[in-house]
């Protein structure tokens, strides 16, 4: 399939559903909808709406495999739908996930065994932060519960994600970065513009456990703070302690270190937050001190917060396998204000602003075999064969010969872009890979400098990394590689 066709394959198995209600085949779930939802008639009406041309047009494979997709769904008594995160990676991501669930809820997959929506996430916290209230917009009513189990009033403005966060920095609104694990800095979009962003900040502080390029690209002053790795034991002077992780199925589960810290001198992040709290805020009427040793009471001022979902965290934990949070769609208890699982209609079919250029390729970012988020463990690719180097992209064969390109040629790529600034990643070398027609592939974070800041997802601020509007351009690699930001 085409980059961005998820939306017309989405379409167009919804279509087939449809087609198939109105012959008089019974494939839609109707006392589910007619209890549970609200809307049906006007996703149906969007999507009727669409040509079949245009649906194979756009998602790069024919109406015979769409349907062939739809029928093995339409036979299916249970279905989980699993999608990875670069289905959320365009200018339409969630809107995009909303169709997931639209075609879900057609055939009633939501609240029975076997069925349901499950995003496969890459990090074992990814959702765990959300759950415990990590959120630049927080809502009132976490807020509320914050001060009245703590005795504070919280600063109520909202903050920043990511792309916002780079803005502040330029802007010189934002000071100070704090940054807990991670290599933020390669990870977020425009390379060269935020390398300059961060450097504009007037203190950095890395807490970390290894040494990664975000360390060296930081503030007029900066920190890095070693910590206990999650692998290895907490010890504290109440004893052995752990902390907890929630996985992508909403389980949350006790997580142990094993290996002695790599040094004495390594603190835990626990320890780091509190000593700066009681470093800062003298006054504070939190007991810093008591949590920094015993992390039990954390998890009961958390089942204070939340009592809904982690009433008896400490008792709860004590399960080897943990305990599930409470989701309310699989009780099909649906949290809207017409109480109803509501199908919601992304019109048309593009999850990316179209370009007219006939010679634009849409870039994915994508990692190697040998790589965990933005850490490199070699330059090697053995999934996609490609060894002892990383400054590649990967081409369909008829948009090579197109371009007078043949297999393993020196090529640069430029940004299609309405800023006036000129994104350009020279010294690639192309690879024949059976890529679908218009669309490449090449390594994050390396090609992170051809997607633009304000190339995202207006709803969830996710930069819009899978499909990134280039064009090749000759390769001046024999001089120095250029990357122009501004």
């Amino acid at each position: 399939m085409r980059i961005g066709g998820d939306l017309a394959i989405f379409k167009g198995m919804m279509k087939a559903l449809f087609e198939a209600e109105a012959r008089g085949e019974q494939v839609l779930d109707r006392d589910f909808i007619h209890e549970h939802t609200a809307g049906i008639e006007a996703l149906r009406d969007d999507v009727m709406d669409c040509s079949w041309e245009e649906i194979t047009r756009i998602s790069g494979i024919t109406e015979e495999q769409i349907r062939k997709i739809a029928d093995i769904y339409m036979k299916s008594n249970a279905t989980i739908i699993c999608y990875g995160m670069g289905l959320t990676q365009h200018q339409e991501g969630s809107r995009l996930i909303q169709q997931v669930a639209n075609l879900l809820l057609l055939r009633g997959n939501f609240g029975k065994p076997g069925a349901g929506i499950a995003p496969i996430r890459g990090h074992s916290n990814v959702q765990g932060d959300r759950t415990v209230g990590i959120d630049e917009k927080p809502t009132d009513a976490y807020l509320d519960r914050v001060r009245d189990v703590f005795g504070f009033e919280p600063p109520r403005e909202h903050g920043h994600h990511v792309l916002e966060a780079v803005e502040a920095m330029e802007a010189g609104t934002a000071k100070v970065f704090f940054g807990m694990g991670g290599n933020f800095i390669r990870a977020v979009p425009d390379t060269d513009r935020s390398y300059a962003a961060m450097r504009n900040l007037n203190l950095t502080v890395g807490v970390a456990t290894k040494l990664n390029r975000g360390h060296l690209v930081h503030g007029k002053d900066a920190l890095l703070l070693p910590v206990v790795a999650r692998s290895e034991i907490i010890r504290t002077q109440a004893g052995e302690q752990f902390v907890t992780i929630e996985d992508a199925m909403a389980n949350v589960t006790a997580s142990r270190g094993v290996f002695e810290p790599v040094s004495e001198h390594v603190l835990p992040e626990t320890e780091i937050v509190c000593r700066m709290a009681m470093a800062t805020l003298p006054d504070s009427r939190t007991p810093w001190a008591d949590y920094m040793v015993d992390y039990t009471l954390i998890r009961d001022r958390i089942a204070d917060v939340y009592p809904e979902i982690y009433a008896d965290f400490s008792e709860r934990i004590k399960n080897p396998h943990g305990f599930h949070l409470d989701i309310p769609p699989r009780r099909r208890v649906w949290k809207t204000p017409n109480g109803k699982a509501n199908f919601l209609v992304l019109p048309g079919l593009e999850v990316d602003v179209p370009v007219k250029d006939p010679a634009m390729l849409r870039l994915a970012t994508i990692r190697s075999h040998d790589q965990y988020n933005t850490t490199i463990y070699s330059n090697s690719d053995r999934y996609r064969g490609v060894y002892n180097t990383r400054l590649v992209v990967f081409m369909n064969r008829d948009d090579m010969a197109e371009r007078g390109l043949a297999n393993g040629d020196v090529i640069g790529l430029e940004t299609y872009s309405d800023d006036g600034i000129r994104r350009y990643v020279d010294g690639l070398n192309v690879l024949d890979y059976p890529m679908p027609r218009g669309a490449i592939a090449g390594y994050y974070p390396e090609l992170n400098p051809l997607l633009p800041l304000d190339y995202f997802d207006e709803i969830s601020g996710t930069p819009a990394a899978k499909s990134i509007p280039v064009r090749v351009v000759e390769s001046v690699a024999s001089a120095p590689p250029i990357r122009i930001a501004g």
